[in-house]
């Protein structure tokens, strides 16, 4: 045997077990955090739906708040979360950042927004920014609506009423699902009644909903309203060991109306979101060959993108 045979059988019988099978077979197994938002659903949607037609395996990992999201990448349990909202949750991401153990990838929504909202005849009646909150103490019956334990956007309504900022010391913050606070976001409007809540967009709340957003919440929830952007994080050495699924991560960016007119389809049709994100790939086949470029098939061949397009297509019983 020659040195330089020799020298690349020692180099094989180095390499991992799965160095040596398929392209990023040892990446076949994705793991998404998922927290209960229809926003986030239609993200994992979209990235479950084309990754499994490539020959990926996906499994999306259900969180009761975004802590824990963080916690299980930590752990190296969840390999990506589509829905790490900035400047908002950087205190609840910071400890994990720090330690290394989970990085940003890249920013899949810019024209995001996250703040406190009132239905516009509240705006229209004197309530446009956080100091007139407290103003209306009884109208809004003391209450303040927001989302699950442990959510960013409560977490700063609860320092707000911790530190008495805005005069909201004895305001109670309702913390309840998206889908919860909706209800009484629509049964409020109906009736003409009071409500300030958690708004954000993207969201069909902002087409269904005449409401209005409220100045002066720039030090808990960021500047020009709530201005927001929202991030791909991944786990520690994601991106190094299985860079045909970074990449396709890295791709996968969004619009606020695109992720809005799925997000309809989900919550006012009531269509599943396998269903809804099928659909709208299927009529927007730019973007799918988009999120695809340069990504291989799990056998390392490249995508026929064409053909996953129409293996899209939605049809009675499929």
């Amino acid at each position: 045997m020659t040195t330089v045979a020799h020298l690349l059988l020692l180099i094989l019988l180095a390499l991992p077990a799965w160095a040596l099978a398929q392209p990023e077979q040892h990446c076949r197994d994705v793991r998404l955090g998922v927290v209960d938002w229809t926003d986030l659903h239609v993200a994992n949607g979209i990235a479950k739906e084309l990754l499994e037609r490539i020959g990926y395996s996906v499994e999306l990992s259900d969180q009761p708040a975004t802590p824990q999201v963080f916690e299980q990448m930590q752990g190296g349990h969840i390999d990506a979360f589509l829905g790490y909202w900035t400047p908002t949750m950087v205190d609840i991401a910071g400890p994990f950042y720090g330690s290394g153990s989970v990085k940003t990838l890249t920013a899949n929504l810019d024209d995001a927004r996250w703040t406190l909202a009132v239905p516009d005849y509240v705006y229209e009646q004197g309530v446009r920014d956080f100091t007139d909150i407290a103003k209306f103490y009884d109208q809004f019956e003391g209450r303040i609506y927001g989302l699950e334990k442990g959510s960013s956007g409560n977490a700063a309504v609860l320092d707000m009423i911790k530190t008495n900022a805005f005069g909201l010391q004895q305001f109670e913050l309702i913390e309840t699902s998206e889908r919860l606070m909706l209800a009484q976001v629509k049964g409020r409007v109906r009736k003409g009644e009071w409500i300030v809540f958690l708004g954000w967009a993207p969201h069909p709340m902002n087409q269904h909903f005449s409401l209005k957003y409220l100045s002066g919440g720039d030090q808990f929830f960021g500047p020009e309203y709530g201005k927001a952007t929202v991030n791909t994080s991944i786990r520690k050495g994601l991106d190094q060991n299985c860079p045909n699924l970074a990449r396709f991560l890295n791709n996968l960016v969004f619009e606020a109306p695109v992720e809005e007119a799925i997000m309809d389809k989900i919550s006012n049709e009531f269509v599943p979101v396998n269903r809804a994100v099928r659909m709208w790939m299927h009529q927007n086949p730019a973007h799918v060959a988009r999120w695809l470029k340069g990504v291989k098939g799990l056998d390392g061949k490249p995508v026929d993108y064409q053909s996953l397009v129409a293996s899209l297509e939605v049809t009675l019983g499929r």
